[in-house]
């Protein structure tokens, strides 16, 4: 768990896109986060994976993302939902990436699926 909170302390803000947003079917793994407000990503490409969406470190017009303040508990759960292995990144669908949009912001967000890389 410990991992969890070194990560909460480098970013505690997850910037989610499809099924995670509010209104989706999966937005209930973010139950108690409070929504700071929304973002457009320009730096990344959404591509239908079927049930779900997935991302490539591609540019793009904007893939417009919802940004939630989070504690280790509330990315533990993102976490299980993504099959996210701290200790093998790789080897699950999910990836975290740290973005600035600001020298005093950042944003942590899941953006990339293996499958979709070059």
């Amino acid at each position: 768990m410990n991992h969890l909170h070194q990560a909460i302390q480098r970013c505690p803000r997850v910037a989610v896109y499809g099924t995670l947003k509010h209104g989706h079917r999966n937005h209930h793994w973010l139950n108690g986060a409070d929504m700071l407000g929304q973002d457009r990503l320009t730096g990344i490409t959404l591509y239908d994976l079927g049930p779900y969406p997935g991302a490539k470190l591609t540019p793009s017009t904007g893939v417009t993302v919802e940004v939630y303040a989070i504690n280790a508990e509330q990315l533990a759960r993102l976490d299980q939902l993504e099959g996210y292995f701290h200790h093998a990144p790789s080897q699950g669908l999910y990836n975290r990436s740290y973005w600035s949009g600001r020298p005093d912001d950042c944003s942590f967000r899941p953006p990339t699926d293996p499958s979709v890389r070059d």
